[in-house]
């Protein structure tokens, strides 16, 4: 374990530039405009040999209400209590301001370690800064460049007593104990698939804007992690945090609103929900998160559908479950209309949760992990092909041209999600319907209700080499063919 720290100040003086050079990836969303930052982000960060974990975090303001920009404050200030080292950045060539002052006194009364950042001081123009930044009384300023990556053999040398600090008081804290190991072991199946501490299941939480998104994950996390209000469109980054939900470690992302692409022109919004996209292709189980009060509206059955496409596991999620009075009435209402809207999806867990009580969580959970269960889930050939074999007399499939089809073999190809291959006869003439008949067959038969299941159909010439090939005759042996 390597000591965390948080870059905290003012907004746009480069605080997710910087984060993202540490870790080596554009993680955080970067834009000219100050305050694109709203909620905490980590990543695994990696500075000449040095290994810590970094924190972003939102701009410091001077504000202290219940508005939003008081609650990134607050979000921020806790980061600031949770960190080993904060680094203190301002802006090089703005020179020190009246906030700057400001937050550097509010560092000192918490006690924090800090490390004082002069950014944006490349060449001339942070002379002035840099030489002003002595007067915060937080020691040597290192001066950076985040954006071109100046100074970063200060900022190491900086860092680096830090830790050989953490890795001694790790060391003093390990007990050293004896490890038995059981002579005969012997695995039980295949339960690779299974989340272990090493290897989390991934989920991530998209939907609408307002739907309840940062809500729900605070309740997994069991604490107030992300950034919550009534206003829509609070998260823009996809953050990711890491966690133990009722026995199950899990990675979950928290993502922002998808409105549907016309209404999407901002440039900060296109670049949130390019986030958000990139987290449902991390993810093993996507969780759709509805508003109970508009279930399935249009912009909710093509996030959906995204999901399905991409081929993760999905879990439907009603949330605002507690405001609802007629709830045996709604219920049935919500399955007709997940089973007529979303055929796609059918069998897919529908479950109804509220986040802000907790209530229906442990459903939740179930049935993630029931998706999760299905979407690695790997059949036996001969159980697949004395399937087939009953599906094809139960319903034989088309003769076109007076030329009946013939499936011939089934095997399963891949997991996550589940894909088979079919061995047929002039595969390119098998209508979509029948496609719809087998893969339907799977999901009953072999219990696998709402996963994504990919059909592939192939001929039985495909192995073969020559197939297709032109063969060209010398031009000598033409005069004696004729």
């Amino acid at each position: 374990m390597s000591f965390t720290l948080a870059i905290v100040g003012r907004p746009n003086v480069g605080k997710s530039t910087l984060f993202n050079r540490l870790v080596g990836r554009k993680l955080a969303l970067v834009d000219d405009q100050p305050g694109v930052t709203r909620d905490l982000r980590e990543g695994d960060a990696r500075l000449m040999g040095l290994h810590f974990t970094v924190i972003d975090t939102a701009g410091l303001e001077e504000i202290t209400d219940d508005s939003l920009r008081g609650r990134m404050r607050r979000l921020t200030e806790r980061a600031v209590d949770l960190a080993d080292v904060c680094l203190f950045l301002i802006d090089g060539r703005v020179g020190v301001t009246p906030s700057d002052e400001t937050f550097a006194e509010i560092l000192r009364r918490k006690g924090a370690r800090v490390i004082l950042g002069v950014n944006k001081a490349e060449g001339r123009a942070g002379d002035a800064g840099a030489l002003e930044a002595w007067s915060l009384g937080l020691g040597e300023p290192v001066r950076l460049s985040a954006e071109h990556g100046e100074g970063m053999d200060d900022l190491y040398t900086a860092l680096l007593p830090f830790e050989g600090e953490f890795a001694a008081r790790e060391a003093e804290n390990t007990p050293v104990t004896d490890v038995d190991i059981p002579e005969d072991s012997e695995e039980e199946g295949d339960e690779s698939w299974r989340p272990s501490a090493v290897r989390p299941l991934q989920i991530a939480v998209i939907g609408r804007p307002n739907a309840g998104k940062s809500t729900l994950v605070n309740r997994i996390l069991g604490q107030d992690r992300m950034l919550t209000g009534p206003e829509a469109g609070i998260t823009r980054d996809a953050i990711s945090v890491r966690s133990d939900w009722m026995g199950t470690p899990v990675r979950i992302w928290d993502t922002a609103g998808m409105r549907k692409k016309a209404r999407v022109v901002d440039k900060l919004e296109k670049l949130s929900v390019a986030d958000g996209l990139r987290a449902v292709r991390f993810a093993e189980v996507v969780v759709v998160l509805l508003d109970n009060d508009i279930p399935f509206e249009t912009q909710d059955l093509r996030i959906a559908d995204f999901a399905e496409t991409e081929g993760r596991a999905v879990v439907v999620a009603v949330n605002k479950w507690d405001l609802e009075t007629e709830r045996q009435e709604k219920l049935a209402e919500l399955k007709e209309m997940f089973e007529r809207l979303l055929p796609q999806l059918r069998g897919a867990p529908l479950v109804t949760v509220s986040a802000r009580t907790g209530r229906g969580m442990d459903r939740l959970h179930e049935a993630i992990l029931r998706a999760h269960e299905v979407w690695n889930r790997r059949i036996p050939t001969a159980r697949l092909n004395t399937w087939l074999s009953a599906m094809t007399e139960a319903h034989p499939p088309p003769a076109p041209g007076g030329h009946r089809l013939k499936l011939r073999y089934i095997t399963q190809a891949k997991t996550r999600p589940p894909g088979f291959v079919v061995k047929c006869s002039r595969p390119e003439e098998l209508p979509d319907s029948y496609r719809r008949y087998l893969v339907n067959g799977l999901r009953d038969h072999f219990d696998m209700p709402g996963t994504p299941i990919r059909l592939f159909l192939r001929g039985q010439g495909d192995q073969n080499p020559f197939r297709e090939r032109k063969f060209h005759t010398p031009s000598r042996l033409r005069k004696h063919l004729g």
